[in-house]
């Protein structure tokens, strides 16, 4: 069922002004999930509106928001722009729902900008990170270059990735993710590609796409401790 957004602004970088975020905090929320959207998307985009839905089914709140570049609709930033977005919407989202364990990840590029974050130095309350597709490699381009930096990421790590995920080869991101040992457990989505359409004839359960990811992201954080 929809669940009503609660909109606001927070200041991303002194340089890039303000952004906004959409907060959603289902009654008896157990974690919070701060959620960044994709390369070419914004917080309002439908597959990330879809996790944050299935989320707030499964007891966990979200907050969503925009990199600068998606708020203001101009070129991309640089990562360093982007990272720094990333702490301070952590820091917001800890502000709103006070007393919540935090999370923080996000859709693809949104992800991967929270990971790269994380390895450069902590982020402050931060109780693991939870990656929707995971952009190992660029689509036709296999290689596992973009996961060296998770290798200084202290945090347990949840990826949730498409069995058809053309930027996420399996025979890749397996091995990726067992060298990170216990910080890291893969989920895979049967018959989902990068954006998590599904094939409905072929996959091998009926459970929605997004509801086995709320499932499974609950399960998980639940055990953190």
């Amino acid at each position: 069922m929809p669940h009503d957004a609660r909109e606001m602004k927070f200041l991303a970088t002194p340089e890039k002004g303000e952004v906004s975020a959409l907060l959603i905090r289902p009654a008896g929320a157990t974690h919070l999930l701060v959620l960044g959207h994709g390369a070419s998307t914004t917080m309002r985009h439908a597959t990330l509106q879809a996790i944050a839905e299935g989320l707030a089914e499964a007891g966990i709140a979200t907050f969503r928001y925009n990199f600068p570049y998606a708020e203001n609709g101009r070129g991309r930033d640089g990562q360093a722009a982007c990272t720094a977005t990333v702490r301070a919407a952590a820091a917001a989202a800890r502000e709103q729902a006070p007393g919540l364990p935090v999370l923080a990840g996000g859709h693809s590029f949104g992800g991967r900008m929270t990971s790269i974050a994380a390895s450069e130095s902590p982020i402050e309350g931060l109780a693991g990170l939870v990656f929707f597709s995971f952009p190992l490699h660029p689509a036709g381009k296999p290689g596992t270059d973009r996961a060296d930096h998770l290798a200084s990421v202290a945090l347990p790590m949840l990826f949730l990735s498409g069995s058809r995920d053309d930027l996420a080869a399996l025979d890749l991101l397996r091995p990726a993710c067992r060298a990170l040992g216990d910080r890291a457990t893969l989920h895979v989505l049967e018959t989902a590609d990068h954006g998590y359409k599904i094939l409905k004839k072929s996959r091998p359960t009926d459970e929605d796409v997004f509801a086995e990811m709320a499932r499974v992201v609950r399960g998980w954080a639940n055990g953190l401790g």
